[in-house]
């Protein structure tokens, strides 16, 4: 890529966002859906673990996806993400056992431990550099569609067809958006062809510490996400939501309003500026959420929490490819989204281990889910104060 080109809307990165949304929807569509699935099982005791299964190999798989990312191209490893998730959508209703469908959950966090890691570094190399916060808000954007539409076409399936239907239309969505990556042209120069020994990860080839402030900023963060993924359906239901995609829907779609103009302002007002803005509104959100007494409540706490992901994504998106070393940007971007990962996972477990289907738990869930945000405001504060000291 070089620096002198100005163009963002490419028809490279037009294709790469179109395929982003339809893989987010591809999962995003069952996640409504798979408590009251996992509970039909009998397995309601598990619901923690169908967030935090799939984000523990999520975060695995981040440093084997960073290092094929720089080795053996940006496509292929975007496409082992995509074919996974359509794997996974046949075989949920082959497996339909607990043990199946925990173990399912497993395999499909591979998906998100390798399309997204790739995506970020493709997206890096083919916009320019003083656009790279622009770029990564319009592909948030894209694929924060397909988070809205995603759950909110999976309960519609689910309600006029069945579980089965949805996990199968899971995998339409994944097949096409290999279809379109088929005609992508690779970023990487230097590729080497996939050997073994690619596999062979070392301490050093597992976290770029350059990203580390961004890593952990974005982990305590994120743990509200977990807590949500895993509480909103039985919550929403509490509330008297019926459609249990109208949190997510409404969420994402309000983020999607915001992205259009958050890219742009932390390419103009700095990163870290824009991150503090969000972090506050995040705190003030999972309050809201928390607090809710009424559908109406829920959802203004859900459009809170959209505005703020909306601000928050694409500045620390941008800011760790900032912090990152050129030749280490899928390493960089992996070791963000191990960190997202993390707190994700561990958002999840908080919720599944204290909520034990008592609803009037939730609430203290989510302001725990507050207090990590707060947590995160603290540090980076701390870091600008230390930097400034005279011997720094």
């Amino acid at each position: 890529m070089s620096d002198n080109n100005t163009r963002l809307y490419t028809w490279s990165f037009g294709l790469l966002c179109l395929s982003s949304l339809l893989f987010s929807a591809s999962f995003n569509m069952l996640i409504p859906e798979l408590p009251a699935y996992l509970s039909s099982l009998g397995g309601a005791e598990y619901k923690g673990l169908i967030i935090a299964l799939f984000t523990l190999t999520a975060g695995i798989s981040r440093p084997f996806s960073g290092k094929l990312t720089d080795t053996i191209g940006r496509v292929p490893v975007m496409a082992v993400g995509s074919i996974v998730c359509f794997v996974c959508g046949f075989l949920y209703p082959v497996l339909g056992t607990i043990n199946g469908f925990l173990f399912l959950r497993l395999l499909h966090g591979f998906s998100t431990g390798f399309k997204p890691t790739a995506t970020a570094a493709y997206v890096a190399d083919i916009v320019p550099v003083k656009r790279w916060g622009e770029a990564l808000g319009i592909h948030g954007l894209c694929f924060s569609t397909g988070m809205a539409i995603g759950p909110a076409i999976g309960s519609l399936i689910t309600s006029y067809y069945s579980i089965n239907v949805l996990f199968y239309s899971s995998s339409v969505f994944a097949m096409l958006s290999i279809l379109i990556l088929l005609n992508m042209k690779e970023t990487l120069k230097s590729r080497e062809s996939f050997k073994l020994s690619h596999l062979k990860i070392s301490r050093t080839e597992i976290i770029e510490w350059r990203v580390i402030p961004a890593a952990l900023i974005i982990l305590l963060s994120y743990l509200g996400y977990g807590v949500l993924l895993t509480l909103i359906p039985d919550w929403g239901e509490y509330l008297g939501v019926t459609n249990k995609g109208l949190f997510f829907m409404t969420f994402t779609v309000s983020s999607l309003m915001i992205r259009f103009v958050a890219g742009k302002v932390s390419d103009r007002f700095g990163r870290v500026s824009v991150i503090k803005v969000a972090l506050v509104m995040l705190c003030v959100s999972f309050y809201l959420i928390g607090n809710a007494q009424s559908v109406t409540d829920l959802l203004v706490g859900s459009v809170a929490y959209g505005i703020a992901g909306g601000i928050f994504s694409p500045a620390t998106n941008a800011w760790t490819v900032d912090l990152s070393h050129p030749d280490h940007r899928g390493k960089a971007m992996a070791t963000m989204y191990i960190a997202l990962e993390i707190g994700i996972g561990a958002g999840a477990l908080l919720a599944g281990a204290l909520y034990k289907d008592v609803v009037t738990m939730i609430p203290m869930i989510f302001y725990i889910s507050s207090g990590a945000c707060v947590a995160a405001l603290i540090y980076i504060f701390g870091r600008e104060r230390f930097q400034k000291r005279p011997n720094n």
